[in-house]
């Protein structure tokens, strides 16, 4: 864990350094965008997998049987639209058997409260491994629904993954929904006062698809 947040995990690795700088970058195209997205999604998969419960299994090579481990549960994926989308692909990269759900959310930029407006989840969300996917975790308060909506379809086995947080919204999940361990490439400083990250990326979804 890391710091004062007990549900906080950074993945730490020269290369997510590396990648995580160049997606700050202002002059950083979207077309370059979404392949570091993609790339940062794919390391931080195997972290996020490795306490994931195994099972044996009985094999046999080409030479003998032998007994190695599988995967004991199901994995769904679950992005948040539309930032998420940008990081399905390097997680399906390492486990292309995941299942996909689709979680419509946005915030209100009024008052900075999350809206849902679709809601597409597999069946079966009790017994599988559930890793919600959202770039940035700035005031929570949308990971924190998207975590609530999950929860009430089912999931009992839930991570996230992030880009960038705020302490601010990893105090809220901690608060919310303190059996969610959040992975994140980096904790920046803090909120703006329209709740935006300093020093951030800026809008993911923005640059991701160049809106």
């Amino acid at each position: 864990m890391s710091g004062n947040f007990k549900n906080l995990i950074i993945v730490e690795h020269p290369l997510l350094d590396d990648k995580l700088t160049r997606l700050r970058d202002v002059h950083t195209p979207p077309s370059e965008f979404r392949r570091l997205l993609k790339e940062i999604a794919a390391l931080m998969t195997y972290e996020i997998c490795r306490d994931f419960s195994t099972m044996e299994k009985k094999v046999q090579t080409p030479l003998e049987k032998t007994t190695g481990r599988i995967l004991k549960r199901e994995i769904t994926v679950v992005p948040v639209l539309r930032a998420g989308l940008g990081m399905i692909d390097g997680v399906l990269s390492i486990i292309p058997e995941a299942r996909v759900g689709m979680l419509g959310l946005y915030r209100d930029e009024t008052t900075l409260q999350p809206v849902d407006y679709y809601v597409n989840l597999p069946a079966g969300l009790a017994e599988m491994e559930v890793v919600l996917v959202d770039p940035m975790l700035a005031t929570g308060g949308s990971a924190s629904a998207a975590a609530t909506t999950l929860k009430k379809y089912g999931a009992q086995k839930l991570t996230m993954m992030a880009l960038i947080a705020a302490p601010e919204g990893v105090r809220l999940m901690e608060e919310k929904h303190p059996d969610v361990t959040v992975y994140v490439a980096g904790l920046d400083r803090q909120l703006n006062e329209k709740g935006y990250i300093l020093p951030g990326l800026g809008d993911a979804g923005d640059r991701c698809f160049g809106t």
